[in-house]
């Protein structure tokens, strides 16, 4: 039986950065993976969705290329080579992380593992031991019972990047950044989209200010959008699908070429061995303490299978801090109010912190900034003038509560304030911050000296 310092399960954006991680601290590491290196993000998530949003916005680009003074006759696009392009570069990102682990001397075992008890994990029938083992299985497509996914017509992310040919027309439920984002791809592509959302904004976690913009762009981009309503059963018999949706009007009912699930995600704990082993679990997630240990000894866990958000660099993160724990370093604990959330449709979102609703629900005396990109030089050159950043700040002590934007390029904004939080900065900090002009960036400097009534630009 092979024996390690470290075994990780699951490969994901939380297992190989822990397993690198794990190595560079001078662990005997291994990694069980059951299909691509890299996981879901890599494979079908985070990195090949961002290629098919690349694709849609050059052509959105070149459908307007009239609006930058250009002239192109009847742009077109070949939804299969979109496609292979994106499918391309998840392919080149796996085989990155296979050369990660090679680097690392880190063993890859192929395989289904499932853990036993005394720190063991069998692999399709042999036995692996370890004094440590990290579960980050990740998560998978959730299921409604009155949507159940055929991978026809009924399908959840992972067909809707690999689809053999463009739908005409396409009911898109659930209106998390997964269903926005493809929403979004398919309507840039041409087809008719229908997004259906239970509560009363698209993206709901987010501050409200920016669910309304949100949904007042996608409306202009031509997406028909419904708050407020439900899909209580779909009919797949027809050459269409007839969806019934239940709205506060009443039903009405849809047709669609494909309807396209995205109500959320389920954790990958079932069949790996939890129950054998009497790992804590609850409602779907495996119960951990502050520095992932599970309440079973030499048993951790980490990423989408952990309480908090399901989100690529948390579980990295998560991985991180697991193992420094396990070298005896010093090791902050996560800060879960901090972190970053991102849509990647147009316009992008960026969130960190407490939304307004959330600070006054807290009970701070707040400062509410706003900076429209409608006023900024930067975005006007851009052609890209919908949005703005919204921030707020304690009144009594100057603490940046929360940072909310949306807009063109905002995710590649939004570190900003993750580490001006970090640092505990206060607005007038970040106000004598000088950013650069003419920059999108900038607007975070002009929202902060809205709040504090200096604002130059509005």
């Amino acid at each position: 039986m092979s024996k390690y310092d470290i075994i990780v399960l699951g490969s994901g954006p939380g297992g190989y950065v822990t397993a690198i991680r794990a190595s560079q601290l001078g662990f005997k590491t291994a990694v069980i993976e059951k299909e691509n290196l890299g996981g879901v993000c890599l494979n079908w998530g985070c990195i090949p969705t961002k290629a098919l949003l690349k694709s849609a916005q050059v052509f959105d680009y070149l459908k307007h290329a009239e609006d930058y003074g250009l002239s192109l006759d009847n742009p077109d696009k070949d939804f299969k080579k979109v496609v292979a392009r994106s499918r391309g570069i998840a392919d080149g990102m796996s085989k990155g992380v296979q050369f990660l682990m090679k680097k690392n001397k880190i063993d890859v075992i192929d395989g289904y593992g499932k853990l036993k008890p005394g720190k063991k994990v069998d692999v399709d029938g042999t036995e692996y031991s370890a004094d440590h083992i990290i579960v980050a299985t990740g998560a998978k497509s959730r299921q409604l019972p009155n949507l159940p996914q055929d991978g026809e017509k009924v399908i959840g992310y992972r067909e809707a990047m690999t689809l053999k040919k463009q739908p005409k027309s396409m009911i898109v439920v659930g209106s998390g950044a997964i269903g926005v984002e493809f929403a979004h791809f398919y309507n840039a592509m041409g087809t008719d989209v229908t997004i259906v959302e239970y509560l009363p904004n698209l993206v709901p976690l987010e501050d409200e200010e920016v669910s309304k913009q949100f949904g007042r762009s996608f409306k202009k981009a031509g997406i028909k959008v419904m708050t407020n309503a439900s899909v209580e059963s779909v009919d797949i018999t027809g050459k269409k699908i007839k969806a019934t949706v239940k709205t506060k009007k009443g039903e009405e009912v849809l047709e669609a070429d494909i309807v396209l699930s995205a109500v959320g995600i389920k954790s990958n704990i079932e069949n790996i061995g939890l129950e054998e082993v009497g790992i804590m679990v609850d409602r779907d997630k495996i119960i951990v303490n502050d520095w992932y240990h599970t309440n079973i000894p030499g048993y951790y866990a980490i990423g989408d299978v952990v309480p908090g958000p399901a989100l690529a660099h948390v579980a990295s993160a998560e991985g991180i801090t697991c193992v420094e724990k396990i070298k005896g370093m010093h090791v902050e604990a996560i800060d879960y109010g901090n972190i970053p959330g991102c849509t990647y449709a147009t316009p992008e979102i960026a969130s960190v912190g407490y939304t307004e609703k959330q600070a006054l629900e807290e009970g701070y005396d707040i400062k509410v900034g706003k900076f429209p990109f409608s006023a900024s030089g930067k975005a006007s050159a851009a052609g890209t003038k919908d949005g703005f950043v919204k921030v707020i700040f304690d009144a009594k002590y100057g603490e940046w509560l929360g940072c909310h934007m949306i807009g063109a390029g905002v995710t590649d904004m939004i570190a900003e304030a993750v580490l001006g939080r970090k640092l505990e900065t206060t607005g007038h900090e970040v106000l004598k911050t000088i950013h650069p002009h003419p920059t999108m960036s900038e607007a975070v400097m002009e929202a902060v000296a809205d709040a504090y009534d200096e604002v130059i630009h509005l």
